[in-house]
């Protein structure tokens, strides 16, 4: 078995709180170790430590990869560098626009301003003529907007 088949698998397993990405292309999975054919250990970091979805998402990692006929599989979770939004790879911001999510913009340093949410585009319709209206959404990670060019209502991806 090798790395890339395991990343292969872990493909299948999508965030628990927008199915449209997987783990890893939300940049939840930071580590595979392939000891042998039949152990592999696997490191997650979660989006945030009280995230309410960390068992669950370590039951379907280590689903997908016993899935394989590999018998010992560890799933491990860490913080020990924690999850940035910068993880999430070009096809996970893909899959944001496709859930309505706008997806966050890279950063080199983030700065603790809510200047970070003002101009984000539209995943509706693309446009940046856009009003913050909350920086608080549904989720820690998420903020609220609203688009003049569509008159539509959407939820935009934090920059963490």
């Amino acid at each position: 078995m090798t790395e890339a088949e395991i990343y292969t698998a872990l493909q299948s397993v999508y965030d628990p709180e927008i199915p449209t990405i997987s783990v890893v292309d939300m940049g939840i999975i930071t580590n595979v170790e392939v000891r042998n054919d039949d152990d592999v250990r696997i490191t997650m970091t979660p989006t945030f430590v009280g995230c309410p979805a960390i068992d669950y998402m370590r039951r379907d990692v280590e689903s997908a990869v016993t899935g394989l006929g590999i018998a010992n599989v560890t799933v491990d979770v860490t913080f020990d560098s924690p999850w940035t939004t910068n993880r999430i790879s070009e096809k996970g911001k893909a899959a944001l626009l496709k859930h309505g999510l706008a997806p966050p913009e890279h950063f080199e340093t983030l700065t603790l301003s809510l200047d970070v949410l003002n101009n984000v585009a539209c995943p509706l319709c693309g446009s940046r003529n856009t009003e913050l209206k909350s920086p608080f959404g549904p989720t820690l990670c998420r903020s609220l907007h609203y688009c003049n060019a569509c008159s539509q209502a959407f939820e935009g991806f934090k920059p963490l």
